[in-house]
């Protein structure tokens, strides 16, 4: 084991002092691989101009040593302390606190970890010694603080390319549009529209970097995409050739677009949510220009604290009401926002847990279901009549995509979601009339192949259940899938090796991504997702058979992940 070289008193000081901070959670690990790699993902803010100043009392670093460190802490810190440093699903390491503990202490704390979820950078082999030293010294300063973003900042972007009136009055293709799919290619700042009947690549579409959803219009005839650098495009899948017919940047870092779908509103209104600035935009549905800035900057549910970023998550729009259900990360609120008059915005505010992350619709579409991912939470919420319909208490980490629903033979209508940190399966009830006694409950937990799993699916005309495994460390989870006999849950599981069928010879990581079906529910697409130096591949599934059906592979095709049916996006199916 490596060693940090500080003073003896002032290590036993250190690790004395991460002993108390440890008392009282016993039961937490060190941050696994796995989990570290999700929350550590690197921000599109690494690039961004920020305002900086110097805390006389920090430790003294060169500017070169400074943009270092300031760049690791964006691609490894960030996700979990914060870009204001001011606390997440991590605690806060602003200088009032930091420079208080001293390097030497703050070097021992990076390195080895602590009980309550701090990761091990030193031991672990991702930090050497000199990078811990950068970094405790780094977090002495005074963090850099991006610039914010204001409507004139997003009307700077906004591009209309083709404005409505120019655009195709009907379809202008053959393609039987409710079967294409959206594919995220990550790392190449692009999408590839696939034919799900042909399996051919209709267009290679240029969007923002790491495209993290996929959403449709209510009339399914424009597909809104957005990146993790907040830029939006919609593509009009009525052209000859589906291409962009507008962009705009919303902010620095988002994750979230939708578009209103309530009578009388569809297509009128789209809405997205931004990691930083935390705000959400409401625009144009046709042509995407800025209408409305809210900012979501406020209260902790529960402690009352105030949160300068709690980040925009999952969005949806109600079927029920002219409102889209807008989810706050750090706060643990979900925000029902009324569209129906942008001068006078109404907004209830439903408090549940803390880090709300994403979710989706029970098969009713009356009831969202969010992941409070830290919190081990689904908040469920009705859209119908405006209150917390459940909080029941999960597996570690859950990380649903959009869920599964499925009728089950004892519980009735479920929901399900898999879990970043453990290898379960949590099924919650759905049905409040038929089932009321399982009703927002979990009521069942079952093993699947392993933690690590990003998304989980089925499909109404299927009788299988699949979960990835995406970040799992161990590669021959990462490279393949649990399947499920939705009838027989108890049976276990039949793995499939999705990246061993795809018939890469390359080093390349080849980890499994996202399954989705196609619109008749009898395929089921997967990512097998390398480097963007690596081939990549689309593992097509018979769902009947379990067997394989088609492998899609072409050069166009770097780092695919997710993968969005028109239809059942459109339609919420899952």
């Amino acid at each position: 084991m490596r060693s940090v070289r500080i003073g003896p008193v002032a290590a036993a000081l250190a690790i004395l002092s991460l002993g108390a901070q440890a008392q009282g959670t016993k039961d937490e690990k060190i941050v696994a691989p796995v989990e570290r790699e999700y929350l550590g993902a690197a921000s599109p803010l690494v690039t961004e101009p920020m305002h900086q100043s110097s805390n006389p009392k920090a430790p003294p670093m060169t500017e070169a040593e400074f943009t270092r460190a300031r760049q690791i802490y964006f691609e490894r810190c960030a996700g979990c302390h914060g870009v204001l440093r001011k606390g997440a699903t991590g605690k806060p390491l602003t200088p009032d606190i930091t420079v208080g503990k001293g390097t030497d202490y703050l070097k021992v704390f990076i390195a080895y970890g602590s009980p309550a979820g701090m990761p091990n950078w030193l031991t672990s082999g991702d930090f050497d010694e000199k990078t811990v030293d950068l970094m405790a010294r780094y977090i002495q300063h005074d963090p850099p603080v991006p610039p914010e973003w204001s409507l004139a900042d997003a009307k700077g972007t906004w591009k209309v390319l083709i404005p409505p009136e120019a655009r195709p009055k009907k379809k202008m293709n053959n393609y039987n549009i409710e079967n294409i799919f959206s594919t995220t290619l990550r790392d190449a700042g692009e999408i590839a529209l696939i034919d799900g009947d042909t399996k051919e690549i209709i267009n290679i579409v240029k969007t923002g970097y790491a495209v993290h959803i996929s959403r449709m219009s209510a009339s399914g005839r424009y597909l809104f995409v957005i990146g993790r650098d907040a830029k939006i495009n919609i593509i009009d899948l009525w052209m000859e050739k589906p291409d962009n017919v507008a962009e705009i940047k919303v902010g620095l870092e988002a994750r979230s677009v939708d578009t209103s779908k309530f009578k009388g509103y569809e297509d009128k209104l789209a809405i997205a949510g931004t990691y930083w600035p935390p705000q959400y935009t409401i625009m144009d549905g046709s042509t995407l220009e800025p209408l409305r800035i809210v900012s979501t900057r406020g209260m902790i549910v529960g402690t009352q604290e105030y949160h300068p970023e709690p980040r925009v998550a999952a969005i949806v729009a109600s079927h029920f009401k002219p409102e889209f259900i807008v989810n706050v990360k750090e706060t643990g609120k979900t925000l029902l926002v009324d569209y129906s008059n942008l001068d006078s915005l109404r907004t209830v505010e439903i408090g549940s847990a803390q880090f709300l992350h994403d979710g989706g619709w029970d098969a009713s579409k009356r009831y969202f279901l969010v992941a409070a991912n830290n919190s081990n939470k689904i908040a469920i919420i009705d859209a119908k009549e405006q209150r917390l319909a459940g909080l029941p208490e999960v597996g570690r980490i859950p990380h649903p995509g959009r869920g599964a629903n499925f009728v089950h033979p004892k519980f009735g209508p479920v929901w399900a979601t898999s879990h970043l940190g453990d290898e379960t399966i949590s099924l919650i009830g759905t049905d409040p009339v038929k089932y009321k006694q399982y009703a927002f409950k979990q009521v069942a937990q079952i093993k699947a192949q392993g933690g690590g799993s990003l998304f989980i699916k089925t499909h109404p005309k299927s009788g299988h259940l699949y979960t990835d495994t995406t970040l799992n460390p161990d590669p021959k989870m990462s490279q393949s899938v649990a399947v499920f006999d939705i009838k027989n849950l108890d049976k276990g599981f039949t793995v499939l090796p999705i990246a061993e069928w795809a018939g890469i010879k390359d080093d390349g990581a080849k980890r499994v991504v996202q399954p989705e079906y196609n619109k008749a529910g009898d395929e089921v697409w997967f990512s097998v997702w390398s480097a963007k130096d690596k081939e990549s591949a689309i593992v097509i599934v018979d769902d009947k058979t379990l067997k394989l059906k088609k492998v899609i592979k072409d050069p166009r095709l770097i780092t695919p992940t997710g993968h969005f049916n028109v239809y059942n996006t459109q339609h919420d199916i899952y």
